[in-house]
């Protein structure tokens, strides 16, 4: 059996300048073969965004603990034959994205996932945790706007509160709604609501 070379993929320490254009853009399945072949490991944190590799954040600790938090709330919340993921990867055909977002509500059990990952027809809820990040999760609410992911939330621990996107099209979500401290939001299933979870149950 052949063996496969290992690859050296962490960032460089250096800063590379100018790099030749147009940087290679591969697809969703050429993404995926790669990543069956082991070549990447656990340190190798990036995930695929319109075709292209792109580094994911390392948590610190408001982050992990609001992620936990927010892990439980949901499991508390959600119906059967509906389950939270956390930071597995959700895959986009249109957008040609596979990003790994803090939770995901799919419907079905884990086995239902084992030969591929969920996709918008699957997804009813997306949530992002957002400290240093606030402002690429807010781009990345369009990139799931535009695959139809019918609610996306943002945990924002800049500004203690947690944004809710729905009505999703091409050019983005069409609402967007705030709820700060003291106040509940509604977890939507399927454009069902299904429970309300306060917001200082998810905040660190």
């Amino acid at each position: 059996m052949a063996t496969i070379p290992q690859v050296d993929v962490t960032t460089p320490t250096v800063d590379p300048g100018w790099i030749p254009a147009p940087l290679y853009r591969m697809s969703l399945e050429q993404y995926e073969a790669i990543v069956a072949t082991g070549v990447f490991t656990k340190r190798d944190r990036f995930h695929l965004i319109k075709g292209y590799l792109v580094a994911k954040m390392t948590q610190n600790p408001p982050h992990t603990v609001a992620d936990g938090l927010c892990g439980k709330a949901l499991d508390r919340t959600i119906p059967d034959g509906w389950q939270v993921r956390a930071g597995n990867p959700v895959r986009l055909p249109s957008q040609i994205s596979e990003p790994e977002p803090d939770r995901c509500v799919v419907r079905g059990d884990l086995r239902d996932y084992l030969r591929r990952h969920p996709e918008p027809a699957d997804i009813a809820l997306i949530v992002e945790v957002s400290e240093t990040s606030l402002s690429e999760d807010r781009k990345l609410a369009q990139l799931s706007a535009a695959a139809g992911i019918p609610v996306y939330w943002i945990v924002n621990l800049v500004h203690g509160q947690v944004e809710v996107y729905t009505d999703p099209g091409p050019g983005g979500y069409g609402s967007r709604r705030i709820f700060k401290p003291g106040r509940r939001v509604p977890v939507v299933i399927a454009g069902v609501e299904v429970g309300r979870i306060r917001v200082a149950d998810i905040l660190p």
